[in-house]
């Protein structure tokens, strides 16, 4: 369902991403851990087929996303680290300028995310709260059950309460039906929860991947947390070369 390979993207001088392979598992939840800068939103957004590679390939369910944007798009469900509508939207008009694009989007799935979400629809973007907006990007992301689900840090800065409620519906969704997920974020303990496998992305590379128990060396979940922030401390240190 999503295969990159050698993938190089650069921005001016900088280099973004170098040569990185990732392949994810269907129907699995992979977490892409990295430090704040280390290219995990360049890739989401190239596998968007928003951003071109300087190099490499980028496959979503077998298609170019950058050739064939409409229908990879349509199989998609993202939701980005801020709410990217208009200010002046409202979760209503959001809402009637994504239906048409999707051809499987369900009215009486987007009502039932909304009400369990107490999400607000006449309230511009721009007056809502942080939460509010994630909340709405979610519902977005999940109305047309997407086959593959792309999440850029959709936890961070959100309080406790918003955070779980954010969380809880990722987990519905992957219970609701066979689903590909896979999620930046700095959460761990969230990425505890969730996580099937565990990326890696330092020096613009996936330096490790595998399952949680291949990655992490734990052997109880208590101790899942505690490894994940070791893994990501040693993401943050350049000099030390992660096999």
């Amino acid at each position: 369902m999503l295969l990159v390979r050698g993938l190089h993207l650069r921005f001016g001088k900088q280099r973004v991403l170098n040569g990185l392979d990732l392949g994810c598992a269907d129907g699995a939840v992979t977490v892409l851990l990295g430090q704040n800068g280390a290219g995990k939103s360049s890739l989401l957004r190239c596998l968007l087929g928003v951003l071109q590679p300087d190099r490499g390939s980028v496959r979503l369910f077998g298609r170019d996303p950058l050739r064939e944007h409409r229908e990879v798009l349509q199989r998609i469900g993202y939701v980005p680290d801020v709410p990217d509508a208009p200010a002046w939207f409202c979760a209503r008009d959001l809402f009637r300028l994504l239906r048409p694009h999707y051809p499987t989007w369900s009215d009486a799935r987007c009502s039932e995310l909304v009400d369990r979400f107490a999400v607000p629809l006449r309230v511009p973007f721009r007056s809502m709260s942080r939460g509010q907006g994630m909340k709405t990007m979610l519902v977005a992301a999940l109305a047309h059950e997407p086959e593959l689900l792309l999440l850029d840090e959709p936890f961070a800065g959100l309080d406790p309460l918003v955070r779980e409620q954010v969380l809880q519906g990722v987990l519905e969704s992957l219970r609701s039906g066979e689903r590909t997920v896979l999620c930046a974020t700095h959460e761990l303990e969230i990425a505890a929860r969730i996580a099937d496998h565990v990326a890696v992305l330092q020096g613009g590379r996936i330096v490790r991947h595998g399952s949680l128990a291949e990655v992490l060396g734990a052997d109880e979940p208590t101790q899942v947390p505690l490894a994940l922030q070791r893994l990501l401390a040693d993401a943050a240190a350049p000099e030390v070369a992660l096999a």
